[in-house]
């Protein structure tokens, strides 16, 4: 392990977060791991131990805790910080926003002010394609779309997080930023060590598909049928999540070369698939029947979004190497392993 390239990644025990962290050990970075497993399983470390060969520094801390986060970089000199470290549920959000909002924004700012006091030249921001609103017209969306009306309170937080990361970097140009804007993260680690864990009934796709097709939900409901897509239900880009891994530590790699300070990127496939598009790759891959049924719209879900991804491929030289289906039959893999755990 090389000690000199500590990266720092806040929220490390998450669904992208531990997938992350085997893409920074794989390039020869030493992931310090800050997370209070709220919104993560205890079982992740000993997960990515068995991937990548050793038991990674995981702190068990509340970004939100100033005083904690402030003894971490105490401790270390980080070489770049990966913000992932927030609440992500757009449903929960519209019920909850005073928690959405103290939560994403305050962890933030205390990691941002850290940042700035330690000279952490290097900071990746795990934004997101709710910052687009629902675009209107234009589906296939690019970074220059100006920001819309968040959907939801997450997507504010989103909005309002990139805003806020701006005004520090025209503050300072000793920071260089980039805001990684996901699409629909899904699938799982090869491996079958690690994938998406949701605390409590999922609020993503698909582990509620592999969890209906286990008989861990009686029924799965797709949310809407009246859509103005092929199929009348909604139409997102679907990505494998280690693809976006790959993506954070090209963010790195393209800030510590100097060539830019500030960057908004989205991170998807440039593909559009709808929910009953999902559920029938599952099928067909599983061999399973689903039992589902049509539900209400849920606040805040836009009709359809998928990336326009070029900026990514020119400035990060980042392209996906996963197919849905192969994001389907990994996440399958992993939805099976659980059962036999």
């Amino acid at each position: 392990m090389n000690q000199q390239r500590k990266i720092l990644v806040t929220g490390g025990a998450g669904f992208i977060g531990s997938h992350t962290i085997t893409a920074l050990v794989s390039e020869g970075f030493t992931p310090i791991i800050a997370d209070d497993f709220r919104n993560a399983d205890e079982s992740v470390p000993a997960r990515i131990e068995k991937i990548i060969g050793y038991m990674p520094e995981f702190i068990k801390i509340d970004v939100c805790d100033k005083e904690a986060l402030t003894h971490l970089f105490e401790q270390h000199a980080f070489e770049g910080i990966i913000h992932f470290a927030a609440y992500k549920a757009v449903g929960e959000s519209v019920a909850f926003p005073l928690k959405y909002y103290r939560n994403n924004l305050l962890g933030l700012i205390n990691t941002l002010e850290l940042a700035v006091q330690f000279k952490v030249r290097n900071f990746v921001f795990s934004s997101s394609c709710t910052v687009y609103g629902e675009p209107g017209e234009i589906k296939e969306v690019t970074e220059d779309l100006p920001k819309g009306l968040a959907a939801s309170p997450y997507g504010n937080t989103k909005i309002i997080g990139e805003e806020l990361l701006r005004d520090v970097h025209q503050s300072t140009s000793d920071l260089h930023i980039a805001c990684l804007r996901y699409f629909n993260p899904i699938g799982a680690h090869p491996s079958g060590m690690i994938g998406e864990f949701p605390i409590g009934k999922p609020n993503n796709l698909l582990p509620m598909v592999t969890g209906a097709a286990v008989g861990k939900y009686k029924q799965l409901t797709v949310f809407g049928d009246d859509y103005p897509t092929a199929d009348g239900t909604c139409v997102r880009d679907y990505i494998h999540v280690m693809d976006l891994a790959a993506a954070h530590v090209k963010a790195l790699a393209f800030l510590q070369s100097g060539t830019s300070s500030f960057e908004t990127i989205n991170i998807g496939t440039g593909e559009g698939t709808t929910v009953l598009k999902v559920i029938q790759v599952f099928e067909a891959i599983s061999g399973e029947k689903l039992n589902w049924k049509f539900g209400p719209k849920r606040p805040g879900d836009v009709a359809e979004i998928f990336a326009n991804a070029d900026k990514a491929n020119h400035l990060l030289n980042w392209y996906p190497k996963y197919s849905l289906e192969d994001s389907v039959h990994h996440a399958w893999n992993w939805e099976k392993k659980l059962q036999h755990d």
